[in-house]
């Protein structure tokens, strides 16, 4: 099922989603402008992703742009040049970062092209990233001369090292698709044409586990890396304890056997 979730104010809607057994696909869908994020998509893709968070059939998000071209190039300086729109205008309620940051499910996020700037940022919010062939990455901002506002300064260098990050964002250059896999920032590369159904696939596993458990486990990974390991140590005893704690016997052996037979399965 496919949900015209906003409409350009041309004729094709500039955000795409899709619904698969507990997934939504998203996708950006202004092609024609390397998927640029007007304010029109900005606005409508954060209340999409609000919507999809409060869905309780909904476990994962996958969201990657349309075409091979762009995942996104960003904010659409077209728009920005021409006064149309203006850095920081709106709320927080039309960013989609900030509801990408609070979406609580796991998100990942195919580049099918290139992530640039904006675009880069908004895909690091991401729990786990795969790319095509023709994925490509490259932070502009201090070729434009705009100071990000999205997390790049701080998420990227702790995913590929304060150096590598500070040649990035001093030259503005790319990075390919390899390259980006090499250091850690993709988990894989795929072929173009298999990019989407690889994540969704990924998605259906993650989809598979219990919800209430794959929150709280991201919860603690993700809370645990913003402090030091000691406190991360900590809080991990205390969540296992309090945990563990409230499971049954016969939850256990019933989760055990089905784990015992996927295993025999992926061997």
């Amino acid at each position: 099922m496919t949900d015209a979730a906003a409409q350009t104010r041309d004729e094709d809607p500039i955000l795409l989603c899709e619904r698969r057994e507990g997934v939504a696909l998203v996708t950006l869908n202004r092609p024609q402008a390397m998927n640029a994020m007007n304010r029109a998509m900005r606005r409508d893709l954060a209340q999409l992703v609000r919507d999809l968070g409060a869905d309780d059939a909904i476990r994962v998000l996958v969201l990657t742009g349309a075409g091979t071209r762009a995942f996104t190039a960003g904010l659409d300086l077209k728009e920005l040049g021409s006064g149309e729109s203006k850095f920081g205008e709106g709320s927080a309620q039309d960013d989609p970062v900030v509801a990408l940051e609070n979406f609580p499910k796991p998100i990942i996020c195919a580049v099918n092209g290139v992530a640039v700037t904006g675009g880069f940022e908004m895909a690091l919010v991401a729990d786990i990233l795969i790319g095509s062939e023709n994925a490509r990455f490259a932070d502009t901002h201090a070729r434009m001369a705009i100071m990000p506002g999205w997390g790049l300064t701080q998420r990227l260098p702790r995913i590929i090292g304060v150096s590598r990050y500070k040649e990035m964002a001093f030259t503005g250059d790319f990075i390919d698709a390899a390259t980006a896999a090499e250091w850690g920032l993709i988990n894989r590369v795929v072929p173009a044409d298999q990019l989407v159904e690889e994540a969704m696939k990924i998605a259906a596993k993650i989809a598979e586990s219990d919800p209430e458990f794959i929150a709280a486990e991201r919860k603690l990974i993700d809370e645990g890396l913003a402090g030091s390991f000691a406190d991360g140590m900590k809080a991990e005893r205390a969540a296992s304890r309090a945990w563990n704690a409230s499971r049954s016997a016969a939850d256990l052996e019933a989760r055990r056997k089905k784990v015992t037979e996927r295993g025999r399965t992926q061997v």
